[in-house]
């Protein structure tokens, strides 16, 4: 016998969910239940598909065995499945092994604590069994092996594991209940669990029981005791299920029992095709993105079926990476049983489907768009990775630029490129747009001041992936997007007061040749702005260079090779500022000014200054000669 202890993180999480997570204890037996109908689904898979395991006597199925006598309540959840070796043992039940762990238990605090859907989506609901039992028992031999393994716990410090006995392959889970759990080691209570939250597992879920009847009357009375066995599920699959025979509740009841969500999903989408092509799906979008939504490494969330056979649930390609918040299952009557990893992504029949439940997700999410507040609420779980796909999709970039949604100068909350459009000015030809990380910053911006007095709405691009996508996406039917954040946007709305030609010469050409001096290697140009009102300096970056939160966003990708691309500094002549500064270009003021508009300018654009104290310093000489 050997000792494990568990990780810190395993502890922690094991602390929270038996104190803090679930409001619902019962769900622990849905769990079990549903990681051994994985069990099953696996060696199932197995026993059609290769050689060594067609000669196991496979009989698929999960008995469920009660004790409720008073000196030791428990449950034993027993399956006939994959099994599990003594590393499987130690990687899925002593650790967790998905990246990002404490960086979600981090999160865990205040009234998230409370938030069962979390754990859920994390996916670790065997230790849920901990809110019932002080100890839990695992015994288990994994198919095509000889040797047994015995796990124990208590769920607090870590677990003993050993060798034992097992005939057959499958898991053998014993729980010893607590006081809170004893309530749920009786015949009633477990088949009302079952039928709530575990009937459309496919395969049969077995309860043995011991009845109680009498025989006789009187003095001739007698007790019989009497093993019973029943099956307490439908064992079907519930996506082969006729739509008309299901309800809502239904559809809700079976996501939940292979999702790892404990809350009801926000939309399902279920297609039965025939024809040339005869496959089933049913989708399911979460309430709540997945903690593993930007994760490189996401654990994608549709399964693969052939023919009722579990074929795969850990291939990226069945949908698009932009899908990948999508859970749900496909089943397909045309695929071989066998079909590979490599067949699969080059498949003719599977990439049919996949075309087909795209365009039927995304159909469905127009629908959804209908109702606004709850596509709002969709949209800010869902809009930046559907805005991956406006960029990545092109085949259905006319469906995605329906879903996409962007903040505005003209609209509360958000609003669509089509709205946009209709709102343009009679002679406008592009759509006009601003980027950044801070919507509040970006609204006041001195980029916007010539659109805002010429009346004419500039789309808010706040999030840092708008910087890839927009400019991918180029163009909104005959509309090409603007960037004003761009030396060159804006050119045909130019003031009508542009200097004359010999006022340039005299006066504009001198002074901006003395701001470049002062400033140096930190610009790349100094032009006379046409856009600003009201402030007096910009920040631009040159029209074919890429922005300061483009540049930004590459380096904390690791791009820390990109050369930094200065940006050009517009001045408005106009404002009082510069007006004042044409006067004094021989005087050290005139740098200290000079040095000032730009550091400005770079704080306006969320940038840091290269040093703090010189600007601190700069600016406590003029404030000290204005007093």
């Amino acid at each position: 016998m050997t000792k494990h202890v568990f990780q810190t993180e395993v502890n922690e999480l094991l602390h929270l969910i038996i104190h803090s997570l679930y409001s619902h204890k019962e769900i622990f037996l849905r769990e079990l239940v549903s990681n051994a109908s994985d069990a099953l689904d696996k060696l199932k898979y197995l026993t059609l598909t290769e050689d060594k395991f067609k000669k196991i006597s496979f009989d698929p199925k999960i008995d469920i065995v009660f004790n409720d006598s008073s000196d030791g309540r428990s449950i034993t959840i027993l399956d006939s499945g994959i099994g599990m070796n003594e590393e499987d043992l130690i990687e899925h039940l002593g650790t967790i092994a998905r990246s990002g762990t404490k960086n979600f238990l981090g999160k865990l605090t205040g009234d998230a604590k409370k938030d069962s859907n979390l754990i859920g989506q994390f996916g670790v609901g065997f230790y849920s069994c901990f809110m019932v039992a002080d100890q839990v028992e695992v015994i288990t031999r994994k198919a095509g092996e000889k040797e047994a393994y015995r796990w124990v716990s208590d769920g607090k410090t870590g677990f003993e594991l050993d060798k034992t006995e097992k005939k057959e392959p499958g898991t053998e889970i014993t729980l010893h209940l607590n006081e809170e759990g004893k309530e749920f080691a009786n015949r009633w209570s477990i088949t009302e669990i079952l039928k709530k939250y575990s009937n459309h597992i496919a395969f049969p879920v077995y309860l043995h029981y011991e009845e109680t009847t009498f025989d006789g009357e009187g003095d001739d009375k007698k007790e019989i005791k009497e093993q019973k066995t029943e099956q307490v599920n439908d064992a079907t699959a519930f996506w082969k299920k006729p739509k008309s025979e299901l309800k809502k509740k239904d559809y809700n009841e079976f996501y939940k029992t292979f999702s790892n969500d404990f809350q009801d999903p926000a939309l399902h989408v279920h297609t039965q095709a025939e024809g040339a092509l005869d496959y089933t799906t049913l989708f399911f979008v979460p309430e709540k993105a997945p903690q593993d939504l930007f994760y490189a490494d996401y654990k994608p969330g549709v399964k693969l079926y052939v023919k009722r056979v579990f074929i795969t649930d850990d291939e990226k390609e069945l949908l698009p990476t932009y899908l990948r918040f999508v859970k749900g299952i496909i089943d397909s009557e045309d695929l071989p049983l066998n079909v590979s990893r490599e067949i699969l992504q080059q498949n003719r029949i599977l990439d049919n489907i996949r075309k087909a439940s795209v365009k039927k997700l995304l159909k469905s999410f127009q629908t959804l768009a209908k109702k606004d507040k709850e596509y709002i609420k969709f949209y800010e779980e869902f809009g930046r990775p559907l805005k991956e796909g406006y960029y990545q999709d092109r085949d259905n970039r006319e469906l995605l630029e329906k879903l996409v949604r962007f903040k505005s100068t003209k609209a509360e909350g958000y609003t669509t490129l089509e709205d946009y459009v209709s709102r343009m000015q009679e002679d406008q030809k592009g759509i006009y747009y601003i980027t950044g990380d801070n919507e509040a910053t970006l609204r006041r911006s001195p980029l916007i001041e010539m659109y805002t007095k010429k009346d004419i709405e500039v789309l808010i691009a706040d999030d840092e992936i708008d910087e890839i996508i927009i400019p991918g996406a180029a163009k909104y039917g005959d509309h090409d997007f603007k960037s004003v954040n761009r030396s060159n946007a804006g050119d045909e709305l130019k003031k009508d007061d542009e200097p004359d030609e010999e006022t340039l010469e005299k006066e504009v050409k001198p002074f901006i040749k003395k701001v470049k001096k002062v400033l140096g290697e930190k610009v790349k140009d100094v032009k006379v702005s046409s856009r600003l009102t009201d402030s007096p300096s910009v920040l631009v970056a040159d029209a074919d260079d890429p922005t300061f939160q483009m540049q930004e966003m590459m380096r904390a990708m690791g791009q820390a090779g990109m050369p930094d691309a200065k940006p050009i500094l517009e001045i408005n002549l106009d404002h009082p500022i510069l007006k004042k500064m044409k006067g004094m270009r021989k005087s050290k003021d005139f740098d200290n000014a000079t040095e000032l508009l730009y550091e400005q300018a770079l704080l306006l654009e969320g940038m840091k200054l290269e040093n703090p104290a010189d600007f601190v310093k700069r600016l406590n000489d003029v404030l000290t000669k204005s007093l």
